[in-house]
């Protein structure tokens, strides 16, 4: 994985850019590409690039230029093409000549073979623009989930875009600026975004499955991919193989790596399919252990995969049985790790460590975030980084699969509020009236939620069960998914740690989207077609466990340590707090017993966690209100 920046103007020119500016901002992002970087520019166009080497390591220097046809094409690039192997050999039968190895090029070549069709083309995760000297313009495309960021700013007649938004921010021009459309995404929908928006003020995002053209007229961006909803004809049978083909040939293809790979594996159904397949030995492809040593197929079976479980100091000795999470997964990653043969690892973190990295996941998201499920990732993503460099995450199954209760309870749908924030009005009754302007910010975003619910492709006279479990689909995958997605691309990458997510796979989602209720919910079990598909991978201890979410900390030693820093950040007369909440929040928050601030991952604790964030985020990064 790699980090992109680009400034273009096809009216001024970009020669009054000084190169300083340009490798500033380049700097900001050099934790996610450690390897390498490069520049390339000429009179319109700016291009800087941080590589992180995944694919042939000696020769994937970017930016990259080819001349195909007598026209010149130049790239800069981030993220990982999956059916690369294919796509090279059908440019090669159009006459491309490739001189690397690495899936760069055949993104290049893509461009300039296909054109704008290129998108439509790739199976990955990617963010990356062209620029078409001949044609003096510049194609910008995103992947089809929103796996890679792409955010940007117009600045008169030019365009400035980077993978995060710390770099577009250190343009001399560019200011950090929030208006109320931002605070009420900040206090109503966090860590949730509308994925078009990064909160700030004249940033934007190119939205999942979205290209465009920026040229001498403007940016013009348009839709490659969606969902379509049809009735699916297949039968159960045919269902559940076609689920274990797509599943286990999307695990496949990203178990190809030329540095050492890994899996994160809780113990749950999910991580746990995919250390499985991983461990079958299906890919056709070499990979690299931690010690670097090539293995062969053969090989593999002798030489362990790599796995991580994460886990808490003191979890074991507080944590308390729920409906939510009925059983902590430390018995159960271990256990697998045993079964299926892993080299295993359990990383733990201290209370005081995820309190002491709060403030660093800020600077990782450029955003208050999800409090302590930030920083304990971002430290279990540095432990990692240390032997590996590549891991597998069990991210998206749940959005895809149905495991969520607001699938198969349509009363969660049926209010006009996103389910999984049971109670938008408390999120704000801390917060003085001036600043969140209650009542205009709760119209704001149901009128947000409304509009993306109606978006949903339905088919007509299908059973309502069917009807709700689109809707479910489309919400999670539109809005959920996407945060849990940013929060694993920014905390991993800060640590220049690629995580793939193999259940994010568009041609999973095309599929299951279209598979009848009553196969995903059969007998009322939760994601019963994916334990169905992938029985044979997975033994029944495992198979049937309940969902298991990220683990978070029930040690009370955490919250005792917030505590004290929040009085700390309320003291300082430079805390934006002191101006913006009650001054009895504190009070309030500790004698309310059941506070669930974003389903039921951030609670008390982690609420009172996001407001120190957010105090440290207007100040670090001189957020002024407009």
């Amino acid at each position: 994985m790699c980090s992109i920046l680009g400034i273009i103007n096809f009216k001024d020119s970009t020669i009054d850019v000084a190169q300083e500016v340009l490798n500033e901002m380049n700097k900001t992002m050099a934790h996610r590409g450690p390897d390498q970087n490069g520049y390339f520019r000429n009179n319109f166009v700016c291009f800087s690039h941080n590589r992180l080497s995944i694919i042939d390591v000696e020769n994937g220097l970017q930016p990259m230029t080819v001349t195909f046809e007598g026209k010149m094409y130049t790239i800069i690039y981030n993220g990982e093409i999956y059916n690369a192997d294919e796509l090279r050999q059908e440019l090669i039968n159009c006459g491309v000549v490739f001189k690397t190895h690495c899936d760069t090029e055949v993104v290049l070549y893509s461009y300039a073979v296909w054109g704008k069709n290129c998108s439509e083309k790739l199976n990955g995760i990617y963010a990356f623009a062209v620029y078409d000297s001949a044609n003096e313009q510049v194609y910008l495309s995103r992947d089809r989930m929103g796996v890679k960021p792409f955010f940007y700013t117009l600045l008169g007649n030019s365009l400035i875009f980077a993978s995060e938004i710390k770099a577009i921010l250190k343009h001399p021009q560019v200011k950090a600026e929030i208006d109320s459309e931002g605070i009420w995404q900040l206090l109503y929908l966090s860590p949730m975004r509308p994925t078009n928006n990064g909160i700030f003020k004249n940033i934007l995002e190119i939205s999942p499955g979205y290209h465009g053209i920026f040229n001498k007229d403007g940016l013009n961006l348009y839709k490659y991919w969606d969902l379509e909803a049809y009735t699916l004809e297949d039968s159960e049978d045919t269902i559940i193989e076609k689920t274990r083909f797509l599943l286990t040939d999307a695990i496949n293809r990203q178990l190809v790596s030329d540095v050492p790979l890994c899996t994160f594996l809780s113990g749950g159904l999910d991580s746990s399919i995919i250390t499985s397949v991983a461990m079958s030995c299906n890919q056709k492809s070499d990979f690299y252990n931690a010690d670097n040593i090539t293995l062969s197929c053969n090989e593999k079976a002798k030489a362990p995969l790599s796995s991580y479980s994460f886990e808490y100091e003191g979890n074991k000795k507080h944590f308390t049985k729920t409906s939510f999470q009925p059983d902590s997964d430390d018995e159960y990653a271990v256990w697998l790790a045993n079964y299926l043969g892993t080299d295993h690892k359990v990383l733990s973190v201290s209370q005081q460590k995820i309190a002491d990295l709060l403030q660093t996941a800020v600077i990782s998201r450029d955003l208050p975030g999800m409090a302590d499920i930030d920083s304990s990732l971002l430290y279990y993503c540095g432990e990692v980084k240390k032997r590996h460099t590549v891991a597998l995450s069990g991210e998206c199954s749940d959005e895809v699969f149905g495991g969520y209760p607001w699938f198969y309870k349509s009363e969660m749908l049926n209010r006009d509020f996103f389910p999984w924030i049971h109670d938008p009005e408390s999120r704000v009754f801390f917060f003085n009236s001036d600043f969140a302007k209650p009542k205009e910010g709760l119209d704001y975003i149901k009128q947000m939620y409304l509009d993306s619910k109606n978006e949903c492709p339905l088919v007509k006279n299908e059973e309502e069960s069917m009807k709700t479990s689109r809707i479910a689909t489309w919400l999670s995958v539109k809005w959920f998914m996407t945060s849990l997605l940013e929060r694993k691309d920014r905390m991993s990458m800060a640590n220049g740690l690629e995580v793939r997510v193999p259940f994010s796979d568009h041609r999973i989602l095309e599929y299951v989207f279209n598979v009848p209720w009553s196969i995903k919910y059969k007998n009322r079990v939760e994601k019963s077609l994916l334990r169905a598909a992938m029985s044979q991978y997975l033994p029944e201890k495992i198979l049937h466990r309940k969902k298991s979410p990220y683990p978070k900390t029930h040690n009370p030693l955490y919250e005792s340590i917030i505590i004290k820093m929040f009085q700390e950040t309320i003291s300082n007369p430079k805390s934006i707090l002191r101006d913006i909440i009650h001054s009895d929040t504190l009070t309030i928050l500790q004698s309310s017993s059941n506070i669930t601030w974003y389903g039921q991952l951030m609670g008390r604790p982690q609420l009172i966690a996001w407001l120190i964030q957010l105090d440290y985020w207007f100040r670090k990064y001189n957020v002024r209100i407009v």
